[in-house]
């Protein structure tokens, strides 16, 4: 079963496939408006299931849009459409849902949900966000900046902020593309040991350094998120920004960045707290070009767990 649960759990020549693959894709669709299907539809006759038990605008519409223009069907529930919501147990929803349909998308709070739903499903599984981790982002965030700048192998990407499940998903990434990742956070909020303990496993070792200019020297890409991370929610929004005033990106933190850097940021974006507008609207921003390259990547992970590498 070709699940998409972490990056971490996909070979490197699989990720790698995935994102020249997403290039092929997104260059065929040039001039086409985003209701044509794509010449080769390769979701034609699935039927994929888009569960959502948080809000949700970039996974929502990029998953339904994707799914359509590989010819597929997309059916979407919130968690109060499921019997889940009312406690039916999640092995059997799994077990039902895979006589109906033939490839789950799920983004949900606890990442055990995602676990035992793919446990028990005979169809593809794929992580469109869980408390712990968030794949398909820093996919498309790999895909935007080799189209601005190639490859990514060897490259240095600062993390600003919040370690929190897009930072681990950044871990997992410069294990599996080659890039050397600086995490720069209060000692408090610094990113999950384990993901930084796997990592070190295959050579890869995430520097952690709380002062953010320091970190940010040369960088090549430069990424934040949100304050407002699961594993805080009892901060309110001034005991956040006081926390990480000095970790929001500005201009005169960007300007210790390589001259040519890139700025990412999954979004939704608090505007004027981790990130000013100068910066997220300015020349270094690739912010909602990245948001455009979630649809694209997450088409050639849908093609993979459905038709494999073919």
């Amino acid at each position: 079963m070709r699940h998409f649960l972490d990056i971490n759990q996909v070979s490197k020549t699989i990720l790698r496939s995935m994102i020249n693959d997403a290039k092929v894709l997104k260059k065929g669709r040039i001039g086409k408006p985003n209701g044509v299907p794509d010449e080769l539809c390769f979701l034609d006759g699935y039927i994929g299931g888009l569960i959502f038990e948080k809000p949700s605008t970039r996974t929502r519409v990029s998953f339904d849009v994707g799914i359509r223009q590989m010819g597929g069907q997309a059916m979407t529930f919130a968690a109060s459409d499921l019997q889940l919501s009312n406690g039916e147990n999640i092995a059997d929803t799994a077990n039902v849902l895979s006589r109906y349909l033939d490839f789950i998308m799920i983004r949900t709070f606890d990442e055990s949900v995602m676990l035992e739903l793919a446990s028990h499903s005979s169809i593809p599984v794929i992580n469109g966000l869980t408390n712990c981790s968030h794949p398909c982002q820093v996919m498309a965030d790999i895909l935007t900046f080799e189209e601005l700048r190639g490859s990514i192998e060897g490259k240095k990407v600062i993390w600003l902020g919040d370690g929190n499940n897009v930072c681990t998903s950044y871990i997992h990434a410069a294990a599996q593309f080659g890039f050397n990742l600086v995490v720069a956070s209060p000692k408090e909020f610094e990113p999950d040991p384990k993901a930084i303990k796997w990592a070190n496993k295959f050579g890869t070792f995430v520097k952690l350094i709380s002062d953010p200019i320091k970190a940010i020297e040369n960088a090549d890409l430069v990424v934040t998120d949100t304050y407002t991370s699961m594993h805080h929610q009892k901060l309110n929004s001034n005991e956040r920004f006081e926390i990480f005033r000095g970790y929001q990106v500005n201009s005169e933190l960007m300007s210790k960045a390589s001259k040519r850097a890139i700025f990412l940021h999954c979004l939704p974006a608090h505007r004027n707290f981790e990130v000013t507008d100068e910066v997220i609207d300015g020349p270094q921003s690739a912010v909602f070009q990245g948001a455009e390259n979630r649809m694209h990547i997450q088409k050639t992970i849908m093609k993979w767990c459905i038709k494999g590498s073919e």
